[in-house]
């Protein structure tokens, strides 16, 4: 225990653990989302929306939180991650105040869309890229995913917290009550991120059975032009597109799959696949730092598309079983949290850490295209055809070519002696 409380950097880690498990309201659409789609159902007059649009609100909210992630990493790299993080807590706090107050549409893209979707971008942005810098590269793997395990982790509590909330309040005041904690929590966990020194250097580990250390990553420590002109950054963004959009898709709409089995239990779906969503970031951060990321990652976009063909049948079938769904619900989010620990891991690795928060913010909005046009094209797909199959099916084979595609990336290992 003595090794953790000796670098500052495990501090920072565990705060932006902490930051990422009050972002990670994003992962808990798929509880208001239902309730939405019961207003619509019955008719009662709250949410007049088309069938078609409930999703829009979740997937603007990944397309602005990964665009905004490209200047809230100029700010992080600039003003360090302590303002960065604080600007996020006002803006969800302020998103979620927004849309506590109308059931409006347009209310609705804006507040959870835009002001939400921004501020969990400032407040992502700012938890990953100071851990980082605390630790040697063979660690990359490992930090990367303790520190988005957490917004993998959040719809753990805030799915039942939600849905206990909205059924004894209704969803104005859910919202408030959500509004005036995520700003304190954000607000006073960004007091703990801070940068280490200039001149700091990472304590270097000595392998087990030899007194030789092992080395970090060799890296380029590209600038963002040298960033865009590289090939293996535009195939990593079309990975990131196709293994987070699949993910979300899924993530988005799995408390209305799971309603018809479960009734008002269907948050315990969000919240066990959300275990399975943090689990995956910590595993695949861990397996990726031992036998390389381009193998891990082509392993858990393999299974990922397995899972989505097997959905198929689970999704497909009359009255499917709720252990079923929850199962498939478990691996899918498992598979799509690999991709949060493995991202980053890469970017650090192969670009470096001086330019890491923009250049992982452009690497990024892949996570909010992928989640913006996989969210709308499968409201489509359901509002035309009534099930969600034709969605798995294109997320599979999206899936599938990701494999092949992972495997003509370089190797980014970190180098042992």
């Amino acid at each position: 225990m003595s090794h953790i409380l000796k670098n500052p950097g495990w501090k920072v880690t565990f705060a932006g653990t902490g930051i990422n498990m009050a972002l990670g309201v994003l992962y808990t659409w798929s509880i208001f989302q239902a309730v939405i789609v019961d207003s619509i159902q019955t008719g009662d007059g709250m949410f007049n929306w088309s069938r078609s649009s409930v999703g829009d609100p979740y997937a603007v909210a990944c397309l602005v939180f990964a665009f905004t992630m490209i200047f809230a990493g100029r700010v992080q790299d600039k003003f360090g991650p302590r303002i960065t993080a604080f600007i996020g807590g006002i803006l969800v706090g302020l998103g979620l105040l927004v849309i506590s107050l109308s059931s409006n549409y347009f209310i609705w893209v804006l507040g959870f869309g835009v002001l939400t979707g921004a501020g969990i971008g400032f407040g992502y942005a700012s938890a990953t890229p100071p851990a980082l810098k605390w630790f040697p590269g063979g660690q990359t793997g490992l930090i990367a995913g303790l520190v988005v395990a957490g917004f993998g982790l959040a719809p753990v509590y805030i799915a039942p917290l939600a849905s206990y909330l909205v059924s004894a309040y209704g969803m104005s005041t859910s919202m408030m009550i959500f509004s005036a904690a995520f700003f304190v929590i954000v607000g006073g966990l960004s007091m703990f991120l801070v940068n280490p020194p200039d001149d700091y250097q990472p304590p270097i580990r000595l392998d087990a059975k030899s007194t030789a250390p092992i080395t970090t990553e060799v890296s380029l420590e590209l600038s963002t032009t040298e960033l865009l002109k590289s090939v293996d950054f535009w195939k990593l963004w079309f990975l990131y597109f196709i293994g987070a959009g699949a993910g979300l898709m899924v993530i988005g709409s799995v408390a209305g799959m799971a309603k018809n089995s479960m009734g008002e239990a269907a948050f315990i779906v969000v919240a066990i696949m959300a275990v399975g969503n943090a689990s995956g970031r910590i595993i695949a951060g861990v397996v990726s730092d031992v036998i390389g990321r381009k193998l891990t990652l082509a392993v858990f976009l393999g299974l990922q598309s397995l899972n989505m063909f097997l959905a198929v049948l689970v999704v497909n079938s009359e009255g499917a079983m709720a252990l079923f769904i929850i199962l498939t619900a478990t691996f899918i989010g498992f598979n799509y949290g690999t991709n949060l620990a493995l991202f980053p891991a890469f970017c650090k690795t192969l670009w470096g850490a001086k330019n890491f928060g923009v250049n992982y913010g452009l690497l990024f909005t892949s996570w909010g295209v992928g989640g913006f046009i996989m969210t709308r094209l499968s409201s489509m797909l359901v509002a035309s055809t009534g099930t969600y199959v034709w969605s798995f099916i294109c997320a599979g084979v999206l899936l599938a070519i990701g494999v092949v595609l992972s495997l003509s990336l370089k190797a980014a290992i970190p180098e042992h002696h």
